[in-house]
């Protein structure tokens, strides 16, 4: 139990809400295993609570807007209603912001590099730890440039200010990640903003590994800290039902046209005219995902009322003692500082990083992350390899089995039992190496270091085996 300010978090009642925590999986050997999922951040279970709310308004589902049954209007209340949600969990001013529904933090940020509508010489800042979905966006719409990261992985503001100053008034917009998806290192999201900001720039902060945990607030717009735009998914924040948010100020979507046109996003067409919509159906076209809008919001206030600084800390609690496990390894090497989120990647000399994560996988039914997580700018930094011999190590091989990490991340429903367990599969791997991997070989039709007697334990180990995989 773990109690800060009087107001107790239980962990235990937290897991019990978690759909599938308790799934066994089968194991090399025949047995099966309780998962231990510590892969997060790439995304987390739904919620026992907020499915079983999903059911129930699955029965009164319909068509949203114009509709003019019973079901229609309750259905278009909800989705409206999930908006407002949204924009109080992160304090956001719906009176100058807008929510607009994704499908996830990827589409939120290309939404938005279409949306700037950016002239040319204008120029987006970035970083070097950002996610390929913060950085590719932006090379085909601006001038990017990047502020560098130090040895540890770190954001070097020194070096995002110089850009400021060196390209001011020309910067548009500064986009950081507010926690990364590999060191789990948190910016400081609204000392950048002001720093954006007096240099007469805007701020998009991709908040996909950092919703789900820790505070996040916009702020008003008044206010020199404010964020501008906020992008997140659901999938991460306990909501995997394919819904996203971007978040950011009203006149930026009334000017000029949506990207996407169609139902929904009009409100009367002539053959040579168009009058759009009001926001926030002007930049959602289609039928949108209600489903995946209503469990977000459900989701979001589950939080809400749980206490997300609770989570927070406790997560922070997990996080320290992974490391202080993960550090009295042999040959472990952890990158990144502290402090984070919940992410430790690393890696162990003598093992791939993909072999490892099989071997947890198919023998200790540990779910984990191996590679560069989409962020191979970073990892590459991180890992001391320069840009210049990347055609050489890359040429030729198979994604998995280039330069990379394995990662663990970790949420508020884990517990020290499930790290105990990680850490003495480790041990037992390091202790054994040489058996290990006489045991695997590399599969390019999976992608993945499997057991050499996969083709006779498939079905056993793949109830859902698919053609070829065998």
């Amino acid at each position: 139990m773990f109690t800060i300010n009087k107001k107790v978090f239980k962990p235990k009642s937290f897991r019990r809400d978690i759909l599938g925590v308790e799934q066994k999986v089968p194991t090399l050997g025949g047995k099966y295993l309780p998962y231990i999922n510590f892969d997060n951040a790439a995304s987390t279970p739904a919620l026992q609570p907020v499915v079983e709310e999903m059911q129930d308004f699955l029965q009164w589902y319909s068509g949203v807007h114009r509709g003019t049954g019973y079901k229609s209007l309750l259905s278009s209340q909800f989705y409206d209603d999930s908006h407002e949600t949204i924009a109080n969990f992160v304090g956001a001013d719906l009176d100058s912001q807008c929510v607009i529904m994704v499908k996830n933090t990827t589409e939120a940020i290309n939404k938005l590099s279409y949306r700037l509508r950016f002239a040319p010489g204008d120029v987006v800042i970035s970083s070097m730890m950002e996610h390929h979905s913060n950085d590719l966006p932006w090379r085909n719409k601006a001038r990017l440039k990047y502020a560098r990261v130090d040895q540890q992985g770190l954001l070097d503001l020194g070096d995002l200010k110089k850009l400021l100053q060196l390209y001011y008034p020309r910067v548009r917009l500064v986009t950081v990640c507010g926690a990364s998806n590999v060191t789990g290192h948190l910016n400081p999201i609204h000392q950048i903003a002001e720093m954006a900001h007096a240099y007469r720039a805007e701020i998009l902060v991709d908040g996909a590994q950092l919703v789900a945990h820790h505070p996040v607030n916009m702020m008003k717009e008044s206010d020199p800290r404010h964020i501008d735009y906020l992008a997140f998914s659901g999938h991460k924040i306990y909501a995997p039902f394919g819904s996203g948010v971007l978040i950011g100020p009203r006149k930026t979507f009334l000017q000029g046209e949506p990207e996407y046109s169609g139902g929904g996003n009009v409100d009367l067409v002539s053959r040579n005219k168009v009058w759009w919509t009001g926001l926030p159906d002007r930049e959602e076209a289609g039928s949108p995902n209600v489903i995946g809008a209503f469990a977000l919001a459900r989701s979001l206030q589950y939080l809400q009322k749980m206490g997300i600084e609770k989570l927070a800390l406790y997560e922070e609690e997990l996080l320290l003692y992974a490391r202080e496990r993960l550090q009295k390894l042999p040959g472990i090497k952890i990158y990144g500082s502290f402090p984070r989120v919940a992410v430790i990647s690393f890696n162990i000399k003598g093992l791939e990083h993909a072999l490892l994560g099989s071997i947890l996988c198919f023998e200790a039914g540990v779910g984990v992350r191996t590679g560069c997580f989409c962020a191979q700018g970073y990892v590459r930094n991180l890992l001391g390899i320069n840009e210049e011999s990347i055609s050489a190590i890359y040429e030729g091989k198979e994604p998995a089995l280039l330069p990379g990490m394995l990662r663990i991340s970790l949420a508020a429903y884990n517990t020290r039992e499930e790290i105990d367990r990680l850490l003495k599969w480790l041990e037992r791997i390091i202790a054994h190496q040489a058996d290990f991997k006489k045991n695997y070989l590399f599969s390019p039709s999976f992608g993945a270091y499997i057991p050499r007697q996969w083709p006779r334990q498939a079905k056993t180990l793949w109830p859902f085996i698919l053609p070829g995989w065998s």
